[in-house]
């Protein structure tokens, strides 16, 4: 298999939550790494998602440094578009 990241943006106008975060996140634009396989064997190119991280500010950080914490992808999206229909 050959692994790849996909890097995406999540725009937040609202705080939220996500299972595996702690506490509410305050609104703002979130970096989003999405770690895919390529499913070999197939008559076209097709890829696996493996593991989805949101970038959040580190606990008990001053300076502007980020961890990684590893996100359900669906309910990533999910939220968004339950924000996309809330600020309509």
């Amino acid at each position: 298999m050959n692994p790849g990241t996909k890097r995406l943006i999540a725009h937040f106008l609202e705080p939220f939550a996500l299972r595996g975060l702690d506490g509410v996140q305050p609104p703002g634009e979130y970096d989003v790494d999405v770690d895919e396989e390529m499913i070999e064997g197939l008559s076209r190119l097709a890829y696996h998602r493996v593991a989805t991280f949101i970038h959040v500010p580190a606990r008990g950080s001053k300076a502007h440094r980020t961890q990684l914490v590893a996100i359900d992808y669906d309910e990533l999206e999910m939220a968004l578009k339950k924000e996309q229909e809330t600020n309509k």
